[in-house]
């Protein structure tokens, strides 16, 4: 026996990627994220692609997964995807400590991020609509 199926927590038009336990911390990880919210898919994969921050060749490979769970588990089309949102959130902090000097210890925290990157599909704009944007 299975389990039960799951209920899907998302609308029918949209589908999302969750990455977890990124060794980068939230705070920079967000930086990389606002980048790409709200914009379509495509032009956020262009951003990513020369972004000079390291983590964005990560953040790019997760937007490229949630594309390809859109259209290939809930047939969405591809080009009318947007960035409906990305979270970041907090993971585990390793904790480390530096020698200092006269015996003393300094600490040194190293933070872990998680990543989830919803995209929806955006009905097509009439053709006058998108001339007066």
């Amino acid at each position: 026996m299975s389990k039960p199926k799951h209920e899907r927590s998302l609308p029918e038009t949209e589908a999302q990627a969750i990455l977890r336990n990124i060794r980068v911390s939230p705070r920079k990880l967000n930086l990389v994220a606002g980048l790409i919210r709200g914009r379509r898919a495509q032009d956020a994969i262009a951003t990513l692609a020369f972004s000079k921050r390291r983590i964005a060749q990560t953040v790019k490979k997760t937007l490229e997964s949630a594309i390809a769970n859109a259209e290939n588990n809930h047939q969405l089309d591809v080009d009318q995807l947007v960035v409906s949102r990305a979270e970041v959130g907090r993971s585990q902090v390793m904790k480390r400590f530096s020698a200092r000097g006269r015996g003393r210890a300094a600490r040194v925290e190293k933070w872990f991020s998680h990543l989830k990157i919803v995209v929806a599909e955006q009905p097509a704009a009439a053709p006058a609509q998108q001339e007066a944007a």
